[in-house]
């Protein structure tokens, strides 16, 4: 009983620990460090007492979904995938997690954020951080120089969440990617396409495509003397712009990153500039710009880019940004990254963005990495941020208090008397084996009453009643729950009709 006592003890104070170190407002990582010894102490506490005690939470930076929260996301990844198989794409699956060397030296400054295991049967791996590398990897595996693909599935990343806003630690991303050796900027535009089709058809709000390309950004660091070991960092401070002021972004280079103020000074008149295809001509006419090879390859691409935009009529959609800098350090061509738009609230403002939802762009080295004789393939693609799509469906389905169907049922076999759970058996059995969507209540009487107020909960749209009577006759009598309006439907026409009312093709599952 004396350890008891002290375990308590210890329990208490490391309570009083936490509650201290929250009203300090600690670091996170230090609060959870804490709370963890905390539930290594109370878990000794209940295995003292003969039965293990569980803390009922998902972990951080996690969530689980409800049945209305599935049902929002299946219509979500539905546009989605329609969208990707409607131009073309196979799809792929690789491996949750990659050898850590797969992995490393990929992302920049976020390389920090990768989740590593410990380690399992003599390898050092690492959770996906996306589903761009290991992509990268698949093809230089396999031999591949020519994929159109799409993939669909969780990454994770050692962040610090911000749930409410959709950021988590794990989390779903849908890419698209187009890998081979084509005319310029044609499989490019053809991604934004996708990414306008997305996002009109989600009907998320207006929405604008920034676009960039990196050896603009690298050739305007170049003429404004930013040293090449600073290339990185310096892209990674710019890519902060579209959440920060400006004043911060260049305190940041300066203070923290060392660089020259004059120098961050010819930057900034760089990358507050946005437009359209007039802002690339401009550049190409820039005295310092044009000298530039890189630059110059960049705007060149851009000024064709903007061509086929025109020609797809998503056009008014783009936004030529130099602020924008993606700091991932495999791109090497044309970025892009869709925000959505709060509606400016006073005549003559223009919209500002609340947050990315879709980004991508050209990663021509990254399957070079990977292969043994260091062999190109040209890479372009998007991924749509579906977290944050969901948590503004979400949020809109939340305030409109709008009905959400949690399952496809068509119809529900009831009974009308008692004594007919063994014909309700039988005709639900038939109507499964036909490809019907159908239920049946799991009680041998169920009330009518009862039966027909699971269906108006539910949403199941039709009921078929069977009757003594019915049975007599070889009918079964079809109930529309929204008009409450009755038919007698001759057994061997069940399946027609129902499929007739609910629109389901002739083919069955």
């Amino acid at each position: 009983m004396a350890d008891r006592a002290a375990l308590e003890e210890l329990v208490r104070l490391q309570g009083a620990h936490v509650r201290g170190l929250k009203e300090q407002k600690a670091s996170a990582e230090q609060i959870e460090e804490e709370v963890t010894k905390l539930l290594k102490l109370k878990a000794q506490l209940g295995q003292d007492e003969g039965k293990q005690k569980f803390v009922l939470k998902t972990p951080k930076g996690t969530r689980d979904y409800s049945p209305r929260q599935m049902a929002v996301r299946e219509k979500v990844f539905d546009v989605i995938i329609r969208c990707f198989k409607r131009h073309g794409a196979e799809v792929i699956d690789t491996p949750v997690f990659e050898l850590k060397e797969t992995l490393t030296g990929k992302y920049g400054e976020d390389s920090k954020l990768i989740y590593d295991l410990k380690d399992q049967g003599g390898e050092l791996l690492s959770l996906r951080y996306d589903l761009t590398v290991p992509f990268a990897r698949y093809l230089a595996m396999n031999k591949l120089t020519n994929i159109k693909r799409y993939h669909i599935a969780k990454v994770y990343r050692r962040d610090n969440p911000a749930m409410t806003r959709g950021r988590y630690r794990e989390f779903y991303q849908c890419d698209f990617d187009i890998a081979g050796q084509f005319d310029p900027m044609v499989p490019d535009a053809e991604c934004l396409k996708i990414m306008c089709e997305i996002l009109s058809s989600l009907q998320i709000g207006n929405f604008l495509v920034k676009v960039n390309d990196r050896r603009i950004l690298d050739g305007m660091f170049a003429v404004c003397g930013v040293p090449d070991s600073k290339f990185r960092t310096i892209c990674s401070s710019v890519d902060k712009l579209d959440k920060v002021s400006w004043e911060e972004v260049k305190n940041e280079m300066v203070g923290e990153k060392g660089l020259a103020p004059e120098v961050a000074d010819r930057i900034g008149d760089y990358v507050q500039q946005h437009g359209g295809v007039s802002l690339v001509e401009q550049l190409l006419q820039d005295p310092k710009l044009s000298q530039n090879k890189q630059a110059v390859e960049g705007l060149g691409d851009l000024k064709l880019l903007f061509e086929y935009l025109i020609l797809f009529g998503i056009d008014d959609k783009i936004s030529f940004d130099l602020s924008l800098a993606r700091g991932l350090d495999y791109y090497t061509g044309v970025i892009y990254e869709a925000v959505l738009l709060q509606m400016p609230t006073q005549a003559g403002e223009e919209p500002l963005g609340v947050g990315s939802i879709a980004a991508g762009g050209r990663y021509d080295g990254l399957v070079g990495m990977f292969d043994p004789k260091g062999r190109k393939v040209p890479c372009v693609g998007l991924s749509i941020g579906v977290e944050r799509i969901f948590s503004i469906v979400e949020q809109r389905l939340e305030a409109s208090e709008e009905k959400v169907r949690t399952t496809e049922t068509q119809v529900l076999v009831a009974s009308a008397q008692k004594k007919l759970l063994e014909e309700r058996l039988k005709l639900v059995s038939e109507l499964w084996d036909a490809g019907i969507k159908a239920e049946l209540l799991y009680k041998k009487n169920p009330k009518l009453l009862n039966q027909l107020q699971y269906c108006e909960e539910a949403g199941i749209p039709l009921v078929a009643i069977i009757g003594e009577q019915e049975l007599k006759d070889g009918v079964i009598k079809l109930r529309s729950v929204a008009s409450r309006e009755e038919v007698d439907v001759r057994r061997e026409d069940l399946v027609e009709e129902i499929r007739r009312r609910t629109n389901q093709p002739l083919s069955t599952c």
